[in-house]
């Protein structure tokens, strides 16, 4: 009696499930890692990195003795930044790409003119509301655990040995993770044609957020009336009191004394 009542109960289980609609399921991406700038020395290998590149495109673009001008765009690459809209990034990021640029040999202008290729970047910071998880590498939890049992009857020695090889090795791979971004971007256009563009992405710190935006201009506070009523007309000063008029006393009858 029990297989027919427990055949009817998967029967109608499969039945209420399958009506119910579905949606893709979310997936994560395959694990990858991104790098973290966080001083200044980083901003500096990037520098290096894309004057290695941009000396390359120039050689294989046949622009060898071509002279270049670097500057921050706020938009478009149609669009410069004017001296109020850079960041300190901006400012920054300049000086070190022209100094690598330079000690590449790279021809490099302090102004532009019409023979000039124009170096274009641009960072742009990105917030993210909501929280994001964190995942360990595939794999680190089992090696752990099989380097605990192989290691359970070693001696002492080897045994502390492999502990401090892995605590170095988790405190190099760490690093925290902000709720910002920065995305910078470098291109040099000649022609109407990119000859070289890259986007590179990176983690930085929440309370360094402020080196990539640009600085606000100062608020205009306007004055009003505490009350917040329109100013009125001034007002004629009050009339002074009236003084009081003396008064005539008649003299007394000195026979009647009325």
């Amino acid at each position: 009696m029990k297989a027919p009542i427990v055949a009817v109960v998967i029967t109608l289980s499969a039945l209420v499930f399958t009506s119910c609609s579905r949606v893709p399921e979310p997936a994560t991406y395959d694990y990858t890692h991104q790098q973290k700038m966080q001083s200044g020395h980083h901003w500096d290998v990037l520098a290096t990195d894309i004057a290695t590149e941009i000396n390359k495109a120039l050689v294989l673009g046949g622009h060898v003795d071509a002279p270049v001008y670097v500057r921050p765009t706020c938009g478009s690459e149609d669009t410069p930044c004017t001296p109020a809209e850079t960041s300190t990034f901006d400012e920054a990021f300049r000086d070190l790409l022209i100094t690598r640029l330079v000690d590449l040999g790279v021809p490099t202008r302090s102004v532009p003119d019409p023979e000039t290729i124009v170096v274009h970047y641009k960072a742009q910071p990105v917030y993210h509301h909501a929280y994001r998880m964190r995942t360990l590498k595939p794999g680190l939890l089992t090696s752990i655990s099989a380097g605990i049992i192989v290691l359970r009857n070693a001696p002492w020695e080897l045994a502390t040995m492999a502990i401090a090889g892995g605590i170095d090795a988790i405190n190099a791979a760490y690093t925290s993770l902000d709720r910002y971004e920065v995305v910078v971007t470098t291109s040099m256009i000649v022609k109407d044609r990119f000859l070289y563009r890259d986007t590179s992405i990176y983690y930085i710190n929440s309370d360094d957020s402020w080196h990539y935006n640009t600085a606000a201009k100062p608020a205009e506070i306007k004055l009003i009336r505490g009350d917040n009523r329109a100013p009125t007309a001034p007002q004629e000063p009050d009339a002074p009191p009236a003084v009081p008029q003396a008064q005539h006393l008649e003299p007394l009858d000195s026979t009647t004394g009325i």
